[in-house]
C-alpha cells in the first residue's frame, strides 16, 4: 500500500506487486473505468506478475484516494496517471486502459510517450465509435446515473454488482464491495460522465498521436447490460480501427466477455500485455 503525491498536493493510493526477480520487462500500470478503482483489476494483476512488476491505483474520490474538486475532464485525469508515472520512476511503462480509462491512458501517453512502451486498450471508448456522439447515448447515461443514484441511496448499488465481482480473488473482493458503492463514489462517478461529452469532442477533434507505440486493442465478443447488439457491434468496430491507425496495431477479442473484460478474461488480457511488452508485431487476429 503506497502513496503518489501530485504537483497540487493530492494523494492518490496504489498497489504494486512485483514480477520475476531480474525481469527486464517494463512497469505495466491499470487504468480503471468510469467510478471504478483499482480492485477491478483484482484478477488481472496477479497474472501479469508472473512476467513484470505492475501498479493499480485509485483516481481521486475512488477506492482509497481522496476526492477532489472541480471537473473531471480526461486531460485532467490524464495529466493524474503522469504525475503517478513521475512518481514510479524513469519507466519504461506498458499503459492498460478499461472503457473510460482508454482515453485517458492514450493521453497520458501522448503527453510522453518517450517512456512508454506500449498501449494495451481494453473495451475502451473510443471517439471513433460514431454511436457515443448520439443523443440515444446521452440519455441511456443520464437513466444509468439516475438509477445508479437510487440504488445507493437505498444500499442496493453492491447488490447490483455483487455477481460480476464474485469473480474476484477475496482481498479486492472485499475492497470493491467496501468501497465502491458509496455515495462518494457515486458522486465521483456524475463528475466524471458530465465531463464525458465534450472530452470526446476534443478527442475526435484534436486526435491523440502515438508515434511508435505499439497499440493492442481488445474487445468483449458478447452483448451485455449497457451494450445491446448495435452498440457492442459499433465498439468492437472502432476498436479495430484503432489498431488500424496504431503503430503494430492489434485487434483482439475476448471470447467469455461482454463489456466487463477484466472480470472474464483476465488471462488473455495478461497474455496481450505480455506480447506488447516484449513488441512483437502480429497481425489482427479478429480479421
Amino acid at each position: 500500500m503506497s502513496i503518489a503525491r501530485l504537483p497540487d498536493g493530492r494523494e492518490l493510493y496504489y498497489e504494486r506487486v512485483a514480477g520475476p526477480a531480474g525481469s527486464d520487462a517494463p512497469t505495466v500500470v491499470f487504468e480503471s473505468g468510469l467510478a471504478a478503482s483499482r480492485s477491478f483489476w483484482g484478477l488481472v494483476q496477479p497474472e501479469v506478475a508472473a512476467f513484470a512488476d505492475s501498479v493499480c491505483y485509485d483516481r481521486s474520490g475512488l477506492g482509497r484516494s481522496p476526492a477532489s474538486s472541480g471537473p473531471r475532464h480526461a486531460a485532467q485525469l490524464a495529466a493524474d496517471l503522469g504525475g503517478l508515472l513521475d512518481h514510479l520512476g524513469a519507466g519504461p511503462f506498458v499503459l492498460v486502459g478499461h472503457s473510460w480509462g482508454g482515453p485517458i491512458v492514450r493521453l497520458a501517453a501522448a503527453a510522453t510517450p518517450a517512456r512508454i512502451a506500449g498501449v494495451v486498450l481494453v473495451d475502451a471508448t473510443d471517439e471513433l465509435c460514431e454511436i457515443l456522439f448520439t443523443e440515444q447515448v446521452r440519455k441511456a447515461e443520464r437513466i444509468g446515473q439516475a438509477l445508479t443514484k437510487w440504488l445507493v441511496r437505498f444500499r442496493l448499488l453492491g447488490l447490483a454488482y455483487r455477481r460480476p465481482t464474485a469473480a474476484l480473488p477475496p482481498g479486492p473482493r472485499a475492497d470493491i464491495r467496501r468501497e465502491g458503492f458509496t455515495p462518494a463514489v457515486v458522486r465521483t462517478r456524475a463528475a466524471e460522465l458530465a465531463s464525458v461529452p465534450t472530452d470526446l469532442v476534443a478527442l475526435r477533434d484534436n486526435p491523440t498521436a502515438l508515434p511508435g507505440i505499439p497499440v493492442t486493442t481488445i474487445s468483449g465478443a458478447l452483448d451485455s447490460p449497457g451494450m445491446p447488439r448495435g452498440t457492442r457491434e459499433a465498439a468492437t468496430e472502432s476498436h479495430r480501427r484503432r489498431a488500424l491507425v496504431s503503430t503494430g496495431g492489434r485487434h483482439v477479442l475476448a471470447p467469455k466477455s461482454g463489456h466487463l473484460v477484466p472480470l472474464t478474461d483476465a488471462e488473455l488480457i495478461a497474455a496481450e500485455i505480455q506480447r506488447i511488452s516484449r513488441a512483437q508485431p502480429i497481425a489482427d487476429s479478429s480479421a
